[in-house]
């Protein structure tokens, strides 16, 4: 037996086992054993991807420092990103799906159901784009991965669509808790940012998942991979304004980045060239970025630490500007500039046909949009401001900002700094940030296009439902039909022989003229006289308000609400098509809220 089929077996005989205790378990203990199977799942995905971008990373490092060649950084993702371009073409069949809001819309209109594609899809791309230097981050191919492993894995042992979310949430919760050994932000990330609909009973599983993930990655993987800060300087509260201030700093810092990455991905999106084309054009314009500014390579995490210790000049090592090692305005407008720059390397990895995503690049951001504040007042005199607090603390700023997630933001850079001494600052920049760019931008990032086209899934719970609502599910087609012309003879023949309270009033070519409502008739039709000699169009009205088949269910409600009426009629391309009734509408509401919701 060669190794294939020896691991094929092995594989078999798990699955037999994991059905087999399914037979034998309730539903809710299944749920819990699956969660610590989807758990260490997501936290292998990370040891892959994390080690093989690490090594890459050491590698360029290490040619740069023996052979002096400067530029092997930038022709690194040029190669990389070929490189992905090519396997999606050749290999996944010409697409893969990019960025977390993939999952809201599996949620939302797929019924949590994720293609198996996407549990190898993901690792494969990222590691070559991100691992040879794409300016771009691993959480979130790491975050599908996981997504991915739990559908598949509920798809597998035939799940419901309450459970499948579930163990999504469970993959997702395990691959931010292994990326940075942060559990309770892998929990709130996946409740905040992803399942917005979920009871206290449910986040049982996904702690579960969430721990095992971490600790997965902790066992497997060196802690100089994991991000993370053992120094940092004690919280003062005299430094509360200008924590205030940071707060808005990133907040504005927040909307450019995210409107410029819009513009960015707009801009390849209509180019007519053709995807090697984009990609070599890209993946150019980011080797020039990355040949003046290589701190924008890769993941970026090593410049972060560096930026959070006593010698942010080691940045301008091994740079054009290293003659100004010691110029602390030289270095403050090289962390400047690079700030600025961060959107359009990643915009340009992510869009030519890149993989990856903008958690790690909101921590980059963060981190020099921190230093750049804290470190511009010391300059002019004005403050003494602790540095590396600031650094620290600006990545929840922008994560904040970014992905409309501050307990998320907070918590994750309170684990990743060992300890909550910074608790205070983090939910004053985080909440401050937040509450700015939700000003501007009323959704995250990666929800905006989703959420424009209503397919995704937003913190509002009734937009959520109404969005997985199909409006002509529920549009009542069998309504029988009047003439304007006829006498109300018509009508009350149809009254007696039928339960309808509303008719509609149609032409020979099948147009809605008008609509008769029974309330509006009661006293007329009693009357023998007023029934013989009056005609339809003498007491139809014409609707004020119309509804489409294609309409969002969102709409159709707000009319309802404008209206006040209890029956909307549908018309398609001009002809009148049926009913919605709101009682029908708010039934449909009722069990899909139910059905839904995760408990």
């Amino acid at each position: 037996m060669n190794l294939k089929s020896h691991f094929i077996t092995i594989i078999n005989r798990f699955e037999s086992l994991i059905a087999w205790s399914q037979s034998k378990v309730t539903n809710k203990q299944f749920i819990f054993l699956s969660s610590v199977l989807v758990g260490i799942s997501a936290g292998l995905a990370v040891i892959v991807l994390k080690s093989f971008a690490h090594s890459v990373f050491t590698f360029a490092t290490y040619i740069n420092g023996i052979l002096k060649l400067n530029y092997i950084n930038s022709i690194l993702p040029i190669i990389g990103i070929l490189l992905t371009v090519f396997v999606v073409d050749k290999v996944l069949g010409g697409s893969i799906e990019k960025g977390t809001s993939q999952i809201l819309f599996a949620v939302a209109k797929k019924a949590s159901i994720i293609p198996k594609k996407q549990m190898y899809a993901q690792i494969v791309t990222s590691s070559l784009t991100v691992g040879l230097g794409g300016s771009a981050g691993l959480e979130s191919p790491i975050v599908i991965t996981g997504a991915a492993f739990g559908s598949n894995y509920a798809q597998k042992y035939q799940l419901s669509y309450k459970d499948r979310t579930l163990l999504i949430g469970c993959g997702v919760a395990a691959g931010i808790a292994a990326a940075f050994n942060a559990p309770i932000a892998g929990v709130l990330f996946a409740v905040e940012v992803l399942l917005v609909d979920v009871s206290i009973a449910a986040f049982t599983p996904i702690m579960i998942a969430a721990a095992t993930g971490a600790m997965v990655s902790v066992i497997a993987l060196d802690e100089s991979i994991l991000l993370s800060f053992k120094q940092q300087e004690h919280f003062h509260h005299f430094n509360l304004f200008y924590y205030v201030l940071l707060g808005l700093f990133t907040g504005v810092i927040s909307i450019y980045y995210s409107r410029y990455f819009e513009k960015i991905e707009r801009y390849f999106h209509v180019s007519k060239l053709s995807v090697y084309k984009k990609a070599l054009l890209g993946s150019s314009i980011l080797a020039l970025l990355i040949f003046v500014f290589p701190t924008l390579f890769g993941e970026g995490y090593e410049s972060i630490r560096i930026l959070s210790q006593n010698d942010p000049g080691q940045l301008l090592e091994n740079t054009l500007f290293k003659g100004f090692r010691n110029n602390n305005w030289m270095l403050l407008l090289f962390i400047g500039a690079s700030m600025m720059l961060k959107v359009f390397a990643t915009g340009f990895t992510l869009s030519c046909g890149g993989n990856g995503g903008n958690f790690a690049p909101s921590l980059f951001l963060g981190s020099y949009a921190g230093f750049f504040f804290s470190y511009f007042l010391n300059l002019i005199g004005l403050t003494k401001l602790p540095v590396s607090n600031f650094t620290i603390v600006g990545m929840a700023g922008i994560l904040s900002g970014l992905f409309h997630a501050p307990l998320t933001a907070i918590f994750l850079i309170a684990e990743i700094t060992g300890g909550y001494g910074l608790m205070i600052p983090l939910m004053i920049v985080a909440s401050t940030s937040y509450a700015i760019s939700k000003r501007f931008e009323k959704h995250s990032m990666d929800v905006k296009n989703l959420a424009k086209k209503r397919n995704a899934f937003t913190s509002n719970k009734d937009s959520n439902v109404l969005s997985t609502l199909e409006t002509n599910s529920i549009i009542e087609t069998n309504y029988l039909t009047l003439v304007a012309n006829e006498n109300l003879e018509r009508l009350v023949d149809l009254i007696s022989h039928s339960d309808q309270v509303i008719f509609p009033v149609v032409n020979e070519e099948n147009e809605l003229v008008g609509i008769v409502h029974f309330n509006d008739i009661r006293e007329i039709i009693f009357n023998t006289y007023r029934v013989k000699y009056t005609l339809i169009k003498e007491i139809m009205t014409f609707p004020a308000v119309l509804v489409s088949p294609n309409e969002h269910m969102e709409n159709v409600m707000n009319k309802f609400e404008q209206s006040k009426k209890a029956f909307l009629p549908v018309v398609l391309y001009g002809k009148y098509y049926g009913f919605i009734s709101k009682s029908a509408a708010l039934e449909a509401y009722r069990s899909k809220l139910k059905a839904m919701t995760i408990d």
